[in-house]
């Protein structure tokens, strides 16, 4: 079943709990992780716990608990759900206060899902997606893994919205990332992706990959890229918790070629990651 955590107790996943004066709902005042879970497993957790404990600290928010203490509810609640495959996701907010912009001083709160895993097309990862190419509109510290995701939000539905399936970011006329992924392209047998700077976010998946890149010996260069140079692609993919390592097929109704052997051979060695972990 899927269950919820609030108040420092497992509760129905559709209580109603959020108090009016909470930050993360009036200011978007907190940061948040989403962990996969394969056959009853935490994937990646202490990359996650990790980058979560760094989010924290660049806005100034001290964790409830500590990343031992998170691990082991996320593996209580787990046990509770039942669920095998699943999707923790974990948030944090400054607390409950009266509306100030300044920090109230008061604890911060935790709050906590576990749901069965959203299922991914496979027709998808076999053929690929388009995307849509758009100004990236966000603030300056991407790598922040904030509440504040109306830019997001905003970018995905104009991709879902024109018949694509993700929006990838241009900002000063350099390639980021996607509204909801990060964005690797393969030129000449060489991986290219986005440097891990304040503007993306330092994905997991996309740190895995690179791993699994460098032992395959393919050549590695996280160096910015123009629109021009992702349209010259051989291959090109994106990756995140959620879809994995997903191939494109189209940017802009610009199709690229295929087949994507470097892809699918990435797909696949991710695959094995998660089953074997």
């Amino acid at each position: 079943m899927e269950i919820a955590y609030y108040g420092g107790e497992f509760i129905d996943i559709n209580s109603k709990v959020i108090p009016i004066q909470e930050r993360g709902h009036q200011f978007g005042d907190g940061i948040y992780e989403v962990i996969r879970v394969y056959n009853g497993k935490l994937f990646l957790v202490d990359e996650h716990l990790h980058r979560l404990e760094k989010s924290a600290e660049a806005i100034f928010l001290s964790l409830p608990l500590s990343l031992d203490e998170l691990k082991s509810l996320m593996t209580e609640g787990l046990s509770k759900s039942q669920l095998k495959e699943a999707e923790v996701y974990i948030q944090i907010t400054r607390g409950i206060a009266p509306r100030t912009h300044y920090f109230p001083e008061v604890p911060s709160q935790l709050s906590m899902t576990i749901k069965a895993a959203r299922a991914i097309d496979p027709t998808k990862h076999k053929n690929g997606i388009s995307v849509l190419l758009l100004e990236d509109e966000r603030w300056k510290n991407c790598f922040i893994k904030s509440l504040n995701l109306l830019p997001n939000v905003l970018a995905k539905q104009k991709a879902i919205s024109s018949g694509n399936d993700e929006a990838i970011f241009i900002k000063d006329g350099l390639i980021t990332e996607g509204s909801s992924s990060n964005l690797f392209v393969v030129k000449d047998g060489i991986l290219y992706t986005a440097p891990a700077t304040n503007k993306i976010l330092h994905g997991i998946t996309r740190s895995a990959v690179l791993q699994l890149a460098a032992k395959r010996d393919i050549d590695i260069k996280e160096v910015e890229f123009d629109v021009e140079f992702l349209l010259q692609a051989d291959e090109a993919f994106i990756t995140s918790t959620s879809v994995e390592v997903q191939p494109i097929a189209k940017i802009d109704q610009h199709s690229l070629p295929t087949p994507w052997p470097i892809t699918m051979h990435l797909q696949e060695d991710y695959k094995k990651l998660y089953i074997q972990s």
